[in-house]
């Protein structure tokens, strides 16, 4: 049996903007972005819109609920025909405006992320150049992530155009993305050596042979709003309904089940709604606690 031994860490926090909402607003919030690409200027009407929400925050929401926006049309754009139509458009345009940003004004007219738009073209490029060999994936990644490899030199030219301007997709914001939680993680561990708890982070653990881990297990649990914390999952997004759902039956409650209860930290924030689960083990917050109870273990159960 675990018992409060009393020892408390608290450690003044730097002013961070934090931010939880109910579903309502949320769902506000989902309405206007129906009307937004994923530009920079569109980003800034969001920020204009909802000023009192951090930027960061309302980029997680716009990214995650683009990306369900996509999904829902995905087969709609990838239809061969409809296919063959935008990359015979574009061709057609290159002729006579070439200096004109063509496929990111086609992307935002057909309503699709400039850089799934650009990987369709290229594909298309690629099948008409080499039309006895298919492109391969390894092949496609490699000019899209480097569109200089492309040997049209205007079709480069505008396939970088689109990975710059999406904030959304594309191989730049994959590195951005796998980046920021990298830092995250980096920021989760400092904070727990800062307040001298002990713990193995995900390498550590994997090196020990767990295959399927949370970020960090405490080697002494913690209490967090007077419930017990074994593990702590770093997201750095907003949890949505939908994330949330999806982790929840894929991550979650398996780490509940196999560790015990945690603290999963959505440093965009999240829904107000969804930290409904503490009794059965999972705890919500949108930033490192500040105040934290350290715990003793008690005899160990036979």
């Amino acid at each position: 049996m675990e018992s409060v031994s009393g020892s408390s860490a608290p450690v003044a926090d730097k002013a961070v903007n934090r931010m939880q909402i109910c579903r309502a607003e949320y769902r506000a919030i989902g309405r206007f972005m129906e009307q937004l690409r994923p530009t920079r200027q569109h980003m800034k009407t969001l920020q204009t819109q909802f000023p009192h929400l951090p930027p960061s925050s309302l980029l997680s929401i716009f990214s995650q609920e683009y990306q369900k926006r996509m999904k829902r049309s995905m087969a709609r754009h990838h239809a061969p025909d409809v296919v063959k139509a935008y990359y015979q458009r574009y061709r057609c345009e290159a002729k006579t405006r070439p200096t004109a940003p063509l496929l990111l004004e086609l992307a935002n007219q057909v309503d699709l992320s400039p850089a799934l738009l650009a990987r369709l073209i290229v594909e298309c490029f690629l099948e008409e150049r080499e039309a006895s060999v298919p492109a391969s994936r390894h092949v496609l990644n490699n000019m899209l992530r480097e569109p200089y490899l492309i040997p049209d030199l205007l079709l480069a030219k505008h396939v970088e155009q689109c990975t710059v301007n999406d904030c959304c997709y594309g191989p730049l914001v994959d590195c951005i993305k796998h980046a920021i939680g990298l830092e995250h993680e980096d920021m989760l561990r400092d904070k727990l050596r800062e307040r001298n708890l002990s713990f193995l982070d995900e390498n550590q653990l994997r090196a020990k042979g767990y295959d399927k881990t949370p970020d960090i297990i405490l080697e002494v649990p913690i209490a967090v709003d007077g419930h017990i914390v074994h593990w702590i999952e770093s997201k750095a997004s907003f949890g949505d309904d939908h994330s949330h759902r999806t982790y929840l039956n894929e991550q979650f409650w398996s780490y509940c089940n196999r560790f015990g209860p945690g603290l999963v930290i959505y440093w965009y924030g999240f829904i107000s709604e969804l930290d409904c689960q503490r009794d059965r083990g999972i705890l919500l917050k949108d930033g490192f606690p500040s105040d934290i109870v350290t715990l003793c273990q008690g005899p160990a159960r036979s």
